[in-house]
């Protein structure tokens, strides 16, 4: 009993260095792309990276929901697909208002959430193998409902506003930061006020630090763990709303390999693979990381494939660092 109080000291400070790195390596990489090319400071690439860490944050969000829990889900990526065609589905072949796609996408993300949340949950799969399963679904559903072709918004004129338009922007001319990011921050103060102040966010880090103990305790361990991973698929279709809206078209074929930069953003800001730490602030440091890197690399104009690469280097050094911290703590 004794040890526990001198443990946790020795938690927070890892989680509060790795942020602190996290960010200091962010500091790092704007510095050498601002010097490396004078082009990575201009107003319209600030905001073409504030524009892709919206979608890539707000999935990275998701994906921390699950991670803290001692999870992960592989399907995040093709789930924001999936509920982007549904939106397609609602607004341009069903011709109704913009409110009822926006809650048709959250709403299915969260209906398959609950699915993958019940089969880990309930039917002891375990989530590597059932959120590869339900990425499998949703793939090939969203080419089935679709057709396998692009749907387009044009009968929604409103609906790219969503993520490209700038509310702040009307407010004040010379700050034209686009609505995907201003969502994008608004729910990473949501979402870090349930995990700090709520019970759901509470039994989030228990099931990651000792889901028996918590089954132990009387909790229904099975039904938090089921609405996580809905929460979770909620937020995706978030994601999938922006996406669509940033492309003015749902493209059924996209999504594969974006749950990659969203557990890359994830490890980055510090949450453990092996559950029971995080934060969103974390997360959103990550996913900054993640589309600086991206884009500076673009912008020096190094080919596609060795930016994968770098990708892979860098999510094998955050899990080793990862594991060094849990060492030291234990």
């Amino acid at each position: 009993m004794t040890a526990l109080p001198a443990a946790k000291p020795r938690l927070l400070a890892g989680g509060a260095q790795q942020k602190i790195l996290a960010f200091a390596s962010l500091i790092v990489l704007l510095v050498f792309f601002s010097l490396a090319s004078p082009n990575f400071l201009q107003t319209a690439n600030i905001l073409a990276i504030l524009q892709a860490t919206s979608v890539n944050g707000v999935l990275a969000i998701a994906a921390t929901l699950v991670i803290i829990t001692g999870g992960i889900d592989l399907s995040v990526g093709t789930l924001m697909t999936f509920t982007a065609v549904i939106a397609g589905v609602v607004l341009t072949f069903w011709g109704l208002a913009m409110p009822f796609g926006i809650v048709a996408a959250i709403a299915a993300g969260a209906g398959c959430g609950f699915i993958s949340g019940s089969l880990i949950a309930r039917m002891k799969i375990p989530p590597f193998i059932a959120t590869l399963g339900m990425m499998l679904i949703l793939k090939g559903l969203s080419l089935v409902i679709s057709g396998t072709k692009p749907i387009y918004f044009n009968d929604t004129p409103s609906f790219p506003q969503l993520s490209t338009g700038s509310l702040i922007g009307a407010v004040v001319p010379g700050l034209p930061v686009p609505n995907g990011v201003v969502i994008l921050f608004l729910l990473a103060l949501a979402i870090s006020w349930v995990l700090t102040r709520t019970t759901l966010g509470r039994y989030c880090f228990a099931l990651g630090s000792n889901e028996e103990a918590v089954r132990l305790s009387g909790v229904n361990a099975d039904g938090w763990k089921v609405a996580i991973y809905a929460l979770a698929g909620g937020i995706c279709g978030i994601a999938g709303l922006l996406i669509a809206s940033r492309l003015n078209s749902a493209q059924p074929a996209l999504g594969l390999g974006y749950e990659l930069d969203a557990i890359a953003a994830v490890v980055i800001g510090g949450t453990s693979l092996a559950g029971g730490r995080g934060s969103i602030l974390g997360t959103i440091i990550g996913a900054l990381i993640m589309s600086v890197l991206l884009n500076g690399l673009r912008i020096l104009s190094v080919a596609q494939e060795w930016q994968t690469v770098v990708t892979g280097v860098i999510i094998i050094a955050a899990v080793y660092a990862d594991m060094l911290r849990r060492r030291r703590a234990g």
